[in-house]
């Protein structure tokens, strides 16, 4: 399963005057259009990135082992001779070194940028987020235009501008606005469930759209990344310009409400016009600031045991999802696929993410729980569903590793792509009363994130080495990341079994 954006089901509503309520419903599109945006650039990168990576390498072995890369007609290596050993292997680490790089990168700035949200704006980190995303892409063309002055492993220098964002900032700050951005729980699930079908819309676009540009230009998909990201710039602005077209602020209104949902990390300050400038007045300094933030989440934390098994599992699906990053790596070696062919592939498995949110999903749900269901079954059903997910993910995963033929992996990635809907029912059961309390609710959900990022700054090392290995085994021993990934499934659904109703 991918990591994407989950499905949360907020118990906790506000009532707004009605004026500020065509405010906010306003400014969930500008959200919208932005993770589209963003989403479809990150599809774009990924995918030609292996290619350009794979290149490098595959020059850099003929021009020392033989033949001469020049004696190849125009000079360009065919993608079917770089799928030997040696090229995969070092692509695997260099794959796995940046993926690590912007995980961690992203982890130590999470908290650190909920206090420049709280200085200067939550557009500002949104702006921020976009800086490293530019970069990777442009880094991609200088080091592929420029391999007899940079090596290929330059390559790796570009995930560390990641230190002004990523995906675990980025997934925080739109989770918390959408949230926000709602007048009541009903709107807001209708809200993130927009926003997950978004991003899966995306994702099956994204490999395709991927895969029919690099195969026009590699450099095309690059060159569209930025557009795109250059695109969303002004589109953040949006989100402020919505923000604004509503009454003014008073004690106890909506933008208030936006303002501290948007900070999930931070404590509640004086609403007033200077607070901003006054937030650290009382502070030693933001090391001082930064250990409270940190004591607050331990505290969070403690002595809810529900909300520690539902951690755990959180940690294990996201270190097991790790195998996803593989997919296109192991699609090209095991089935001698090119890697735009193999992007094709992953969209048809995002078709099938597709249609499961955005109707089987919510027809079960509808069907399941009727409007007025008691809280104990809601509770019941979203965990059964959640077990359930996590069996079809074992499923999935293990019929991956065993796929000897593309039909038969066709096959695995539709089952393992049913799995995808645990988030649905995993988050809804941090909002459940199960785990929620009335201080908590969208610290959790910031809790939440880093657990998961945290997830997954384990899972991507670990999955290189296992992927390295299994390259040396060769054969069915290709598949040895998704048999461990499987075991790691199996974890998770123990632990949710540990819960307490």
């Amino acid at each position: 399963m991918t990591s994407s954006p989950s499905l949360p089901s907020p118990l906790i509503s506000r009532s707004p005057s009605p004026a500020s309520i065509v405010a906010v419903r306003s400014s969930i599109w500008p959200l919208l259009v932005l993770l589209t945006l963003i989403n479809l650039a990150n599809s774009l990168y990924t995918l030609p990135l292996n290619r350009v990576v794979e290149r490098g390498l595959c020059r850099e072995h003929y021009a020392q082992h033989g033949p001469d890369p020049t004696s190849f007609p125009d000079g360009t290596i065919p993608e079917q001779f770089c799928k030997i050993d040696e090229v995969q292997k070092q692509l695997a680490w260099i794959q796995g070194i940046m993926e690590t790089t912007l995980v961690v990168c992203d982890f130590l700035v999470t908290i650190p940028f909920s206090f420049v949200a709280e200085s200067f704006g939550i557009l500002v980190v949104l702006w921020c987020n976009l800086i490293p995303r530019i970069f990777l892409s442009f880094w991609a063309i200088v080091v592929s235009n420029f391999e007899h002055v940079l090596p290929t492993r330059a390559i790796i220098a570009g995930p560390f501008l990641a230190v002004f964002g990523g995906d675990c900032v980025l997934q925080s700050t739109i989770f918390t606005l959408t949230s926000a951005l709602a007048k009541d729980h009903v709107q807001r699930a209708s809200y993130f469930s927009y926003v997950s079908s978004i991003t899966y819309v995306v994702n099956f676009i994204g490999p395709s759209l991927a895969s029919f540009t690099m195969s026009r230009s590699l450099w095309l998909p690059f060159c569209i990344n930025i557009f795109l990201l250059v695109a969303a710039f002004p589109t953040v602005r949006l989100l402020s310009v919505n923000r604004t077209k509503g009454p003014q602020r008073s004690e106890g209104s909506d933008d208030e409400a936006l303002s501290d949902e948007a900070n999930p990390l931070l404590p509640a300050r004086d609403s007033s016009p200077s607070r901003y400038y006054n937030a650290f007045e009382t502070a030693a300094g933001p090391l001082q600031n930064m250990m409270s933030v940190i004591r607050k989440l331990v505290c969070l934390v403690k002595g809810r045991r529900n909300f520690q098994v539902m951690l755990a599992s959180f940690f294990l699906t996201a270190l097991a999802s790790s195998d996803t990053k593989l997919l296109v790596q192991y699609i090209s070696k095991r089935y001698k696929w090119t890697f735009a062919q193999a992007g094709y592939m992953l969209s048809t498995k995002a078709l099938v993410n597709v249609v499961l949110l955005t109707v089987i999903i919510p027809r079960i749900v509808r069907s399941s729980l009727p409007s007025k269901s008691i809280q104990g079954s809601e509770v019941r059903f979203n965990y059964l569903c959640a077990e359930a997910s996590i069996a079809i993910s074992v499923v999935g995963v293990l019929f991956v590793a065993f796929a000897a033929e593309i039909w038969l992996l066709l096959t695995a990635l539709v089952m393992y792509a049913m799995g995808s809907a645990l988030p649905v029912f995993t988050m809804s059961l941090v909002k459940s009363p199960l785990i929620t309390t009335d201080t908590s609710d969208i610290q959790d959900f910031s809790i939440v994130m880093l657990t998961k990022t945290l997830g997954s700054l384990v899972g991507a090392p670990l999955m290189t080495v296992l992927w390295v290995q299994a390259i040396k085994i060769g054969g069915a021993g290709l598949g040895l990341p998704y048999f461990v990934s499987a075991c790691i499934y199996v974890a998770a659904a123990v632990v949710v079994t540990r819960l307490e109703f």
